[in-house]
């Protein structure tokens, strides 16, 4: 389904809120990231990257079987320098600029197999409606040429669609609820 389509899995950020690291955070019998590299791997996406902090890299990487683990130096920067730093490092595993990539922020878990079925659908920068997640971007230079600080949403204009999922967001530990 998804074969050769490249995924970054955004996971560096310092979970201040929830006070545990999100991406370790357990939703039936597995961790958020490898939830998500799992959905990703099975719908063919290749290659997927998780970018985490310096950190966390042993306990992410233990977590993502099968995904390149990249660090970003920087994760207070932004969300955004999150992104570019993996799309940095599919461009150094595929040679080229991709041509589109999903997004995948690890804290935004509603979504399914069947949302990036949809996703896939698109031919511009699209959102699922109503999960908001993962993201399919055809904007990559875009975002490379802005500001590891500047707000994605202020970069790229997402058409949303309609698609299996549900709005989850987990950035406090209330929101650990969603996930029972």
């Amino acid at each position: 389904m998804g074969k050769g389509i490249p995924a970054v899995i955004l996971a560096a950020g310092a979970s201040s809120r929830l006070g545990q690291p999100k991406a370790l955070v357990e939703w039936n019998g597995e961790t958020l990231v490898g939830r998500a590299v799992r959905l990703l791997d099975e719908s063919g996406c290749s290659p997927i990257i998780v970018v985490t902090r310096s950190e966390l890299l042993i306990d992410v990487a233990l977590a993502s079987s099968g995904a390149n683990v990249v660090v970003n130096q920087h994760p207070e920067e932004g969300r955004t320098g999150s992104l570019q730093v993996g799309l940095l490092a599919l461009m150094g595993d595929n040679g080229r600029t991709p041509r589109r990539v999903f997004v995948v922020p690890v804290d935004r878990c509603g979504w399914q197999k069947e949302t990036l079925e949809t996703l896939l659908e698109e031919k511009t920068d699209s959102s699922p409606n109503p999960s908001g997640h993962p993201l399919l971007l055809f904007s990559v230079e875009d975002v490379l040429a802005s500001g590891p600080d500047e707000p994605l949403r202020d970069i790229v204009r997402f058409s949303r669609i309609e698609a299996p999922g549900e709005h989850l967001n987990i950035d406090a530990p209330a929101d650990l609820e969603a996930l029972k």
